[in-house]
């Protein structure tokens, strides 16, 4: 029963993971050690709010991923021993409050794994756009003909290419230093990044209009935030040079999804998506027919690797905490600005 002792004197931790997800993020290794390290109460409806209240009291820890209830004012009531909520995800927003921060409970995510698939997924989008891949694939399977298929946009490589990246976050540093690997030449444009932090990474820190008009492709990896909301709206789309390609795989958020399928759709511009407003993307969506646009379904941080690595970081996590060890990925108050 949720509360009861452990018979071995173990702290008990509430794993709030539904299953599928569970064997994606955890390998036998590392749920073995945990479950050496705790008792666990494992709930498999982790969605369900009345469950979770149920399985916090006595709780030291709660593990959450997406879709798990946020923890507010009145699931904490029933937490009277909670220290540590871990979550296998990257933005902590949509799952505690301030209320969590305001009792010293501690906050912890695992976005540091995400950055490098993302950014893998990130280059494997521009590469696309600049050889026009994704339109050679829709006019081969959509039956032109060879000679009619092979026609598409002047086609580029990255070595030489300028390269705009918005916001140089962890996913944006990243991408810059792959793309750069590849001999790309790479602009910035992000307000925290100082001059030594440009220099350290190879980049020019320039203003966001001049980073648009000079940028064959342009990639989007800057937080969410009230400030950020809709960035990227038609007048900014239509200092990019024609041909031109966006790549976005942080968050639809920023980027004014009806101003891209206005330039997209009239052929101008190049896209490759991996978030959209709303998801899944509907079936009848005007991206899923353009040639021009490359979709993914918000999978960019959906390796193997990442998802085991994100399991990794949250029981690590718990594990210092039962050890009486700081935390190495805990946020503060100020993530709650990070809408997504």
């Amino acid at each position: 029963m949720p509360g009861s002792p452990d018979p071995a004197g173990r702290s008990r931790v509430v794993v709030a993971v539904p299953p599928g997800l569970r064997a994606q993020f955890f390998t036998p290794e590392v749920w073995q050690e945990l479950e050496r390290a705790a008792e666990l109460t494992v709930l498999d409806d982790h969605a369900d709010r009345a469950a979770v209240a149920a399985a916090l009291p006595g709780a030291r820890a709660l593990i959450t991923s997406w879709r798990a209830p946020r923890v507010d004012a009145g699931l904490l009531a029933s937490a009277d021993r909670l220290e540590l909520v871990a979550h296998t995800g990257s933005a902590v927003a949509p799952y505690v409050t301030e209320e969590v921060f305001r009792r010293g409970i501690l906050v912890t995510q695992a976005g540091d794994e995400m950055a490098r698939p993302v950014a893998e997924v990130a280059l494997a989008f521009t590469l696309s756009l600049l050889h026009r891949i994704q339109r050679f694939d829709h006019a081969l399977r959509g039956g032109l003909d060879w000679t009619a298929a092979s026609e598409a946009p002047p086609r580029h490589e990255i070595h030489g290419s300028d390269i705009g990246v918005i916001g140089a976050s962890r996913t944006g540093r990243a991408y810059i230093a792959l793309v750069r690997a590849m001999g790309a030449r790479v602009s910035v444009t992000d307000p925290y990044l100082c001059d030594a932090d440009a220099e350290a990474l190879g980049v020019r820190s320039v203003e966001l209009e001049t980073l648009l008009s000079h940028s064959r492709i342009v990639a989007v990896h800057a937080p969410v935030t009230e400030e950020t909301r809709r960035m990227i709206g038609a007048e900014q789309l239509a200092l990019m040079p024609d041909g031109a390609g966006l790549v976005n795989t942080a968050r639809s958020w920023l980027v004014d999804e009806d101003a891209l399928l206005a330039e997209v759709s009239s052929g101008r511009l190049d896209a490759a998506i991996d978030v959209f407003d709303a998801e899944p993307l509907p079936v009848a969506h005007p991206f899923r027919s353009l040639p021009n646009v490359l979709l993914t379904p918000h999978q960019a941080a959906g390796s193997v690797e990442c998802r085991q690595r994100l399991g990794r970081s949250a029981v690590g996590e718990v594990l210092r905490l039962l050890a009486g060890r700081p935390p190495v990925h805990a946020v503060t108050a100020d993530a709650l600005t990070r809408l997504h």
